[in-house]
């Protein structure tokens, strides 16, 4: 599994945006730190209180010029809808091929229910050259991370 001070895999993917853009990692942190933060499926209880806290701490983020993606393995369209229904002014990008988890060593299965391939919940900071500056990884999908300890990471990363 990546970890922190490891530089984060690169990865060019399709991003929701409210249309449906692509997104090279290698760009984004040219702006400056971003946070990706990994969920299991759009729609779902806690994948959604999830994305809805970082949008209620965004600006948090982007007085670090911070820049956060959520990373989950749904289609690119799903994750607008996802997007619009919570009111999410943050691009959600979508791993429908299951490379960037891969990369990352975030895949998880939910065998009792027969769900295969999905996200582990976790968040990587990265600075402007993609190093990991922060890693959180949780093997149980219940589980939210820290959002105070994300932003002072983000800040940290700048």
């Amino acid at each position: 599994m990546v970890d922190e001070g490891d530089t984060a895999p690169e990865f060019t993917a399709p991003v929701a945006t409210g249309d449906v853009e692509s997104i090279t990692l290698s760009d984004a942190v040219a702006d400056g730190p971003v946070v990706l933060a990994f969920f299991p499926g759009a729609f779902t209880s806690v994948c959604t209180a999830e994305m809805c806290s970082f949008r209620d701490r965004l600006s948090a983020f982007e007085d670090v010029d911070a820049t956060v993606y959520g990373v989950s393995t749904d289609s690119p369209f799903s994750l607008n809808e996802f997007r619009a229904q919570n009111d999410l002014s943050f691009g959600l990008v979508s791993d429908h091929e299951k490379d960037i988890i891969d990369a990352y060593d975030v895949r998880t299965s939910f065998d009792h229910i027969g769900l295969h391939g999905l996200a582990k919940r976790a968040v990587f900071v990265l600075d402007s050259d993609r190093t990991i500056t922060y890693a959180w990884v949780s093997d149980d999908p219940s589980v939210e991370p820290d959002y105070d300890e994300v932003a002072t990471a983000a800040d940290a990363a700048d």
